[in-house]
């Protein structure tokens, strides 16, 4: 399991679990509970690089950033301590 402490969002920590280049699970804490569960449930299972490239540089409001483009952060972090 790799936790990170985003920054620039409402959530405070994302813990990320992989196997291999799969995600295993993702959890939010703090945030926008129903939507960060939400996508918790969609990358459940998918490949680490295609989430990656979708979600990362999307931000929020007049934020530069978002939970989902921290969230890509996060796998990125992930995959490199696993490696």
């Amino acid at each position: 399991m790799h936790t990170f402490i985003p920054r620039g969002v409402c959530s405070r920590q994302i813990d990320v679990e992989l196997d291999g280049d799969t995600i295993k699970s993702v959890q939010f804490t703090g945030g926008c509970d129903g939507n960060l569960k939400a996508i918790s449930k969609l990358v459940a299972g998918q490949n680490v690089d295609d989430i990656v490239s979708m979600m990362e540089g999307h931000t929020c409001g007049r934020r530069p950033t978002s939970c989902a483009d921290q969230m890509a952060q996060a796998l990125r972090e992930a995959q490199a301590e696993q490696a």
